[in-house]
């Protein structure tokens, strides 16, 4: 990832992970965005701000939602709890797997209105749904 993102992490000034409700994260014991942020940093990346944008409301899986549904799952369901680190800042986002996008807009909506000045994401895996 650190070399694949190398053109977007030599902008950045922080990766953020994103995040799992504390309930999953206390099932699962870690969280594998933060996993992945924390080897990019490792390698050279950007500082990592762990704890910083976190999830409001625990949402249902994602799973077998279509597009919009997994907006409207997603929608509001992030915050940011200390705007002062990203104000101003370009943030990478981190996550393992993008499917339609829907948790990771929502994400960067909730740190574009903390004042990120750019957001640009960067995950591991891309899925791609064949419909039909």
């Amino acid at each position: 990832m650190r070399r694949a993102g190398a053109e977007l992490l030599a902008d950045a000034d922080l990766q953020i992970p994103v995040p799992l409700h504390w309930t999953r994260l206390f099932r699962r014991r870690y969280n594998q965005a933060a996993v992945l942020c924390q080897a990019i940093h490792g390698a050279g990346g950007p500082p990592v701000s762990v704890d910083n944008l976190i999830r409001r409301r625990r949402t249902p899986s994602q799973g077998r939602k279509s597009a919009a549904a997994r907006r409207r799952n997603v929608a509001g369901a992030f915050a940011v709890r200390r705007p002062q680190e990203a104000l101003g800042k370009r943030v990478v986002l981190i996550d393992d797997v993008l499917t339609t996008g829907a948790t990771v807009e929502a994400c960067a909506h909730a740190l574009k209105r903390a004042g990120a000045a750019r957001v640009d994401v960067l995950t591991l895996a891309r899925v791609v749904r064949q419909e039909g």
